[in-house]
């Protein structure tokens, strides 16, 4: 791996710290506004509401600039929106409307940093390299997001709002210098000047057409709904005296923090499972230990059986990322990857607010374990999804 890899993952593992702190720190700072259902999950869909509205924009964007500059911007917005709403906070004016202004602020810079993040690994280290690569920026960001974020996010609630929001703009701040050293232009040649338009019907009609990606589009994007409403009422199931799991915040991060635990296996792993069971047996196991992270809390609420499911839930996830992404990396020219990666997470990453939505909804008519069942049966049916597919085909570049 190139010095440029090793200072892309540092920037990549630090840039995810950050968001792993606030995506936990924000829901335990709502919870001193408010416990209602609906505004917790609210904050989970603020975050992921970006991927439905500006996914396709940024994609066509990153495709058009510097995309290590496009980071470097991205990392410099949200960090300057969470330090403008921690000193409100400061000033004794923060309030639940003022994180769903983060959520949102951090969510659009989200869907650039992350876009030109993924797409910017093919230009790096080479195509030959790619499961190797993404392998180990997922264990980077992985355990910065997950492993460390959580725990840490946990004590810093503990100790104070400010404590927690002014953290991950430290970070952010750090990353900017590490994407700072990273050295080479990384824009990609365009033959003939086209519209935003153009360049966003590009992507999708070569998602759209592409049977192998189409289909992992769909199976992410309905798995993500099934997480995305579980863990937005997850807080009010696992935290509080009164809560069905009784964890103190701290108690909330390390359970957070086991599904990241189980990622950082599943990084280590993913390569060699690839290799050994071959491409689609691997994501039929993988997929299958994915669901538990969701499938656990719909029989159980002690805290060390949920921690397991979130284990193997985590390595299943793991797996089945590392597969995919190098995948879509190897089967999509570079010039139109930016515009699949979004296209992608239009499908896969914006289900998620939807699936925030509907947690807090049925939670608020129906109770937490209901969301839960529901839930786990909707992350288990995905599985049928790759009956479709076979190893030939997912060798194949054309639809």
């Amino acid at each position: 791996m190139t010095t440029a890899f090793w200072r892309l993952w540092t920037a990549a593992g630090l840039s995810s710290l950050a968001d792993g702190v606030l995506k936990v720190a924000l829901p335990l700072v709502a919870v001193g506004y408010t416990r209602e259902p609906a505004l917790i999950a609210g904050l989970a869909f603020a975050f992921s509401l970006p991927w439905l509205l500006f996914a396709l924009l940024a994609g066509a964007v990153v495709d058009r600039l510097d995309r290590r500059r496009a980071m470097l911007a991205a990392n410099l917005a949200r960090g300057g929106l969470l330090a403008a709403v921690t000193l409100l906070t400061v000033f004794g004016a923060g309030s639940i409307w003022a994180l769903y202004v983060v959520a949102v602020g951090v969510g659009c810079a989200e869907t650039v940093y992350d876009t030109a993040a993924q797409s910017i690994v093919p230009q790096v280290v080479g195509r030959e390299q790619l499961a190797r690569a993404n392998g180990r920026m997922f264990a980077a960001e992985q355990t910065a997001n997950e492993f460390a974020g959580p725990p840490l996010a946990g004590v810093l609630a503990a100790a104070g709002v400010v404590a927690a929001l002014v953290t991950p703009v430290a970070l952010w701040a750090v990353a900017v210098a590490a994407l700072l050293l990273v050295r080479g232009e990384y824009r990609i040649p365009r033959e003939s000047r086209t519209t935003l338009r153009a360049d966003i019907a590009d992507g999708l009609r070569f998602l759209l057409r592409h049977k192998v990606l189409r289909t992992f589009s769909l199976m992410v994007g309905t798995y993500n709904f099934a997480t995305g409403a579980t863990f937005a009422v997850l807080v009010l199931y696992a935290v509080g005296p009164g809560s069905a799991m009784g964890l103190s915040a701290p108690a909330f991060g390390l359970l957070m923090a086991t599904s990241a635990a189980g990622g950082l296996t599943g990084s280590v792993l993913a390569e060699a499972a690839e290799r050994r069971l071959g491409r689609i047996r691997a994501l039929w196991i993988s997929w299958s230990a994915g669901a538990l992270s969701v499938g656990t809390l719909a029989v159980t609420a002690k805290p060390y059986a949920v921690g397991t499911g979130f284990f193997l839930g985590g390595v299943g996830v793991m797996v089945s990322n590392v597969v995919m992404v190098s995948l879509r990396q190897r089967l999509t020219p570079d010039r139109l990857l930016g515009r699949l990666n979004s296209s992608h997470r239009l499908v896969a990453w914006g289900t998620k607010s939807l699936g925030a939505l509907a947690g807090g909804a049925i939670a608020q008519a129906f109770g937490l374990r209901t969301v839960f069942v529901v839930m786990a049966v909707l992350a288990f049916a995905v599985v049928a999804g790759l009956r479709v597919l076979t190893e030939d085909q997912s060798e194949c570049v054309s639809a």
